[in-house]
């Protein structure tokens, strides 16, 4: 009858329905087959975790991630009504428990925090050692420094001793540690560590918005940045160690947080401690904490903190959660406070720059201030773009040649720098003397006489366009290597150089209406506060920031009488950057990689369908009766990120979506748990699982005759179905064909999700990824440019081919070239690597197609 046909099974069915569990994907032992939280037990869930965790240039899926964060907290809610952790006797055990794991946050930001501040002042003392090391040595105790070997000396150090007295050969020892110390700092990143070279905000960014790269926050790369960083900055080449700074930190929150559970294999968690650890990164660079933390939140972010205090605080409260804002600024205050505890200058400073200033300014000093203003957005400019070509070089010309690079950048800054008073000495100390006020005795050869005053506005211009040579050709080679403090001293000389010139005018006319709002007897002009503010507008510059660069340069004065001129120049100096280009470069660095990374700073306008940017036809995946072996040569044969799963593929109804990860681990684990048939099949959804099963049942009812040879017995032993639901996604993402295709990009930034599907009344027509939506971003605007070539040839991009006359930048580039292209003659004798054992190859998107970037840079003429 058909009630007891529905109600009773089979002794057939049931004996085969034991063995499918038994060789299926699942655990006998669950008493759940399929949980409800997220459709596979949790132990699967950390173990693909734990695998996903190693997976190099890939992206998170943050949908997925949430929900398996939720099913952990359901999985704890159910674990906690066992017996030992009952209310009553035994509940202490459970309120312990849930404090430690409320606690290990702040038990971890605690650890970082400290860990940074003495990792950031012990490189200071190095750092200032090795700097001062190229021009003396202290008689007393050869490892003090400068300062520390004259402490408390006036009139002279006669503990301090240059090398010889002789100039020349001063000249030459400079030039030996320089290049001494460039090759070690070299030698050491390409050896052990390729990942310690560069500043590495740029990736941060893209880790903390989901981009996986393997290695980059590393115990090893923590080690040898610590160790090149002090040797790069003492060879004198044009780099800072703010970058840098902010690299090791987040290195360090990412080696310790994974020693606690909570942290090892939750993605978004990690990315909270990541974001925190940045902040302490700037915090102890800058001996600002407060500017730190607006700095993870202004760079960091996957959003722009860049127009408004009201934008700020919305972006803060929609997608930067209120703890991790205050996680931050408490990692960060721990980071200053080991610092100052350290004081590792012995003055009290948490940075060298540091400066009071006593008089306040004037009105009529706004409009240098605005001059101040303009020139930092056109440094910011020129060197964004004419570095973005040398990094195109360099990748082009000189991947291969990466010690000697950097030891003839080395020799070539230390030849250039040695006879300028103000490029031989470190860029902090330069900063130092330029910030001050000329009263109080603070006179650098002369720099406050009036009498040298022509020949310091010499020396200052000097110092001012050779840094900035420097600073365009130094930033991006492989040594670790920030911008930021390279970027403040060309604004402190070149601020120097003017407030002299403004102090100079008014000396010349004092009785001016102009300067009438001086007073008698007080000094009018002091040529320092020029200095400072021309170093914040450089910072701004360069880096598109506004909000965390006001707030940087007050914690270094605690001049609040300077905050207007300070917001006024940094804002001059955005407007007259976002004029003349689009971004930090920061921001640049990450365009010019091909990281698939979608700034919120951009306003996408294309006014086109999804359909138009979409993989079309993408690889499917049958829901049942499809091969392992088949699978298994899929995987092995391509390196898609993942594949749609459809009722079958001539139809391609979409019944949900398999991760690359989840397929191998769901292949390995079915081989390991039991043997599988050479003929086994896999199945994807639940209702073909159970049609599998009935199919079976039958057929076995049917043949019951013995195998008559041993090919029969292999093909009748072992499993014939494999269940692989449990790892399949059965709700993806979809959307459909016409789209806009700005839409589709809000949906990747605000949720992030790694693909998207377009299925169009229910069959599937195509996928779309963060790198599909960046192809089509690249294609518009290369028709753009073409078109603008077209209708007006002298306003074509540099690099072009269509202009009829070559200006000043492409002759210099064109110059660039013909040397490049003289080097490869070099490389002909040396063994060939193959682009698996290269660590700085083009990086792949890690999103569906998973291909390699095959040359960023060299497509950097098309994309501009």
């Amino acid at each position: 009858m058909p009630a007891s046909s529905t109600s009773v099974r089979s002794p057939s069915v049931l004996s085969e329905r034991r063995n499918w569990r038994r060789l299926s994907g699942l655990s006998t032992a669950s008493p759940i087959d399929y949980p409800p939280d997220n459709g596979r037990p949790a132990g699967f869930t950390e173990e693909i975790s734990e695998i996903k965790r190693y997976e190099d240039f890939t992206t998170i899926d943050w949908v997925q991630d949430a929900i398996n964060e939720q099913a952990q907290r359901r999985a704890k809610r159910r674990d906690g009504s066992a017996f030992w952790d009952q209310e009553g006797t035994f509940g202490w055990r459970r309120k312990v428990i849930e404090s430690y794991d409320a606690g290990q946050a702040w038990l971890v930001i605690t650890i970082v925090g400290a860990v940074i501040g003495l990792i950031s002042a012990i490189l200071n003392i190095i750092t200032e050692w090795l700097s001062d090391i190229k021009l003396g040595y202290c008689t007393t105790a050869f490892y003090l420094n400068e300062q520390f070997c004259c402490w408390g000396s006036e009139g002279g150090c006669p503990e301090w001793k240059n090398w010889t007295s002789f100039w020349l050969i001063n000249y030459v020892i400079y030039i030996f540690f320089a290049v001494f110390f460039s090759f070690i700092a070299a030698r050491l990143v390409k050896s052990f560590a390729p990942y310690a070279a560069g500043s590495g905000i740029s990736e941060i960014k893209c880790i903390i918005a989901g981009f996986v790269m393997k290695g980059f926050l590393g115990a090893w790369t923590l080690l040898i940045k610590s160790i090149s960083l002090p040797l790069a900055i003492a060879s004198g080449l044009s780099v800072g160690k703010e970058g840098p700074s902010v690299h090791f930190a987040v290195c360090a929150g990412n080696v310790i947080s994974r020693f606690f559970s909570k942290y090892k294999q939750n993605a978004s968690k990690t990315r909270e401690v990541l974001t925190a650890t940045a902040a302490a990164g700037v915090a102890v660079a800058f001996g600002s904490p407060i500017g730190g933390v607006l700095f993870s939140l202004e760079v960091s972010s996957t959003q722009c903190f860049n127009d408004t205090i009201a934008d700020f605080i919305q972006e803060m409260a929609s997608y930067f959660p209120l703890k991790t804002l205050w996680r931050s600024y408490f990692c960060a205050l721990v980071a200053t406070a080991v610092l100052a505890a350290m004081n590792p200058f012995r003055t009290g400073q948490l940075v060298m720059f540091q400066v009071q200033y006593d008089r306040t300014w004037h009105a009529f000093e706004l409009i240098f201030f605005v001059f101040l203003g303009v020139f930092g957005g056109l440094y910011g400019a020129l060197v964004i773009k004419w570095n973005l070509r040398v990094q195109a070089f360099r990748k082009k010309y000189l991947s291969q040649h990466a010690v000697v690079e950097s030891v003839v950048l080395a020799g070539v800054t230390a030849i250039l720098c040695f006879p300028n008073m103000f490029l031989k000495i470190n860029m902090t100390e330069m900063m130092e003397i330029l910030f001050r006020e000329c009263e109080g005795g603070h006179d650098y050869h002369g720099l406050c006489e009036s009498k040298n005053r022509w020949s310091m506005v010499a020396s200052l211009a000097v110092a001012t366009v050779l840094r900035v040579l420097l600073v365009i050709i130094s930033y991006g080679c492989k040594v670790p290597a920030g911008i930021f403090v390279p970027s403040m001293a060309i604004g402190a000389s070149f601020g120097r150089l003017v407030g002299i010139l403004v102090q100079a005018l008014h000396e010349s006319f004092p009785d001016s209406q102009f300067f009438a709002a001086c007073e008698p007897d007080v000094p009018c002009i002091t040529p320092g506060t020029y200095a400072f503010l021309g170093a914040g507008a450089a910072l701004s510059g360069i880096m598109h920031l506004t909000i965390s660069v006001v707030v940087i340069m007050f914690e270094l004065t605690g001049a609040l009488t300077y905050i207007l001129p300070t917001m006024i120049v940094v804002g001059v100096t955005k407007a007259v950057g976002d004029r003349f280009g689009n971004g930090g470069i920061a921001d640049r660095m990450i365009w010019a990689n091909g990281f698939p990374f979608l700034d919120n700073k951009e306003d996408h306008v294309f006014n086109a369908p999804v359909s138009h940017a979409m993989t079309s036809d993408p690889l499917s995946l049958p829901a049942s009766d499809f091969p392992v072996r088949e699978a298994e040569h899929l995987l092995n044969d391509n390196k898609f990120q993942g594949f749609p799963i459809v009722e079958d593929r001539t139809k391609k109804i979409l019944v949900g979506y398999i991760g690359r990860t989840e397929l191998r681990y769901a292949i390995d684990r079915a081989r390991a748990r039991g043997m599988l048939s050479p003929n086994a099949r896999c199945v994807f959804t639940k209702e073909a699982a159970e049609a599998s099963v009935a199919r079976r049942a039958s057929s076995v009812s049917r043949h019951h005759l013995a195998p008559e040879s041993f090919d029969d017995i292999q093909q009748s032993s072992g499993a014939s179905y494999v269940d692989f639901s449990p790892y399949a996604d059965h709700t993806p993402l979809t959307v459909h064909p016409r789209l806009a295709l700005e839409t589709v990009i809000e949906l990747f930034k605000k949720i992030g999700p790694r693909v998207i599907l377009v299925e169009h009344r229910g069959r599937l027509t195509g996928l779309v990824t963060v790198k599909d939506c960046l192809k089509y971003q690249f294609k518009v605007e290369a028709e753009e440019h073409h078109a603008l070539a077209a209708t007006n040839p002298h306003e074509l991009a540099l690099g072009g081919r269509n202009t009829s006359t070559d200006s000043l930048e492409e002759r210099i580039w064109n110059f660039m070239q013909r040397i490049g292209s003289k080097l490869p003659r070099l490389r002909r004798n040396r063994p060939f690597l193959p682009p698996d054992s290269r660590p700085n190859r083009g990086i792949p998107s890690g999103t569906e197609e998973g291909d390699e970037v095959d040359d960023g840079f060299v497509e950097l003429e098309e994309r501009q």
